[in-house]
């Protein structure tokens, strides 16, 4: 004889004294445990169905161990992004025993005795969740006591260079063309770059091929990277100054360019340091 019952939110088919390891059980080593929602019943020729599990019928079993699975790695990957993640994952399972299968005639088990898997594997996911939460709270919590009064002194300086910004923000949305900015665009199309273009010169603003700068005296930028960028109607110190960390992952779509590229070899840095002697 053979059932096929629900454990712990899984289907199993089991038999008597096999073997089973399912999502950990509230229950305690060496207890023994209910399972009410059974499926089908096999014995021989004969089969017994449920609409979806059948009255009276049970599974039911003893607990031998309580022991975490295999690890799993999880490895999510973002090409020309530089994004990387690597995680690891072991399920927390239960090794049970299967000890009786009952027709008809079995008294159903209480709700928290049927759902006991369900709620402890929920409790314990959350339990980590929260612990980890309120670790991190704490540890951003402490320091930030600490540095409160060094940063009072500095508020005002501050609130100044605040100030002055959104001068130049007018300024920096009158200089974008929406010409350049479609021309631009095909130019990415053609060359089957994968961009957000539009996004990235509303950003750092347009400029003329005749205004170009010689964009090879920043180091990092060949000839090759330098047509790339013209390309997409990046011509100048000034904009390559202004370029934000949104817009470098943008230009992470250029191949031999990524974000981390941009940053090391400092280019925004350079680019306001030539700036300021073209001045």
């Amino acid at each position: 004889m053979y059932a096929i019952v629900e454990i712990a939110g899984q289907q199993f088919k089991v038999e008597k004294d096999q073997k089973v390891f399912v999502h950990r059980l509230a229950t305690e080593e060496g207890k023994t445990v209910s399972f009410d929602n059974v499926l089908l019943i096999g014995d021989g020729d004969k089969f017994t169905l449920g609409a979806p599990a059948i009255d009276g019928a049970q599974v039911g079993a003893k607990v031998l161990s309580h022991l975490k699975g295999d690890k799993v790695i999880v490895f999510k990957k973002k090409r020309r992004k530089g994004y990387r993640v690597k995680n690891g994952h072991r399920q927390a399972l239960t090794e049970i025993v299967i000890e009786s299968i009952v027709a008809s005639g079995a008294v159903k088990a209480t709700k928290a005795e049927s759902e006991g898997a369900v709620k402890a594997t929920k409790a314990e996911s959350e339990g980590a969740v929260k612990a980890t939460k309120e670790t991190a709270k704490a540890d951003k919590a402490k320091p930030a006591k600490a540095e409160k009064p060094a940063k009072a002194e500095k508020a005002a300086p501050v609130k100044e260079a605040k100030k002055a910004e959104p001068k130049n923000a007018v300024k920096k949305e009158v200089e974008v063309s929406e010409n350049l900015v479609t021309r631009a665009e095909h130019r990415a199309e053609d060359a089957n770059v994968e961009i957000n273009i539009d996004k990235v010169l509303h950003s750092i603003g347009t400029a003329l091929k005749a205004d170009a700068d010689d964009l090879k005296l920043i180091n990092g930028i060949g000839p090759v990277y330098e047509e790339k960028l013209n390309e997409l109607g990046i011509y100048t110190f000034e904009q390559i100054s202004k370029l934000k960390a949104a817009d470098r992952d943008e230009l992470s779509a250029i191949d031999g360019i990524t974000r981390e590229k941009i940053e090391s070899d400092e280019w925004v840095k350079q680019a306001k340091a030539l700036l300021k002697d073209k001045k």
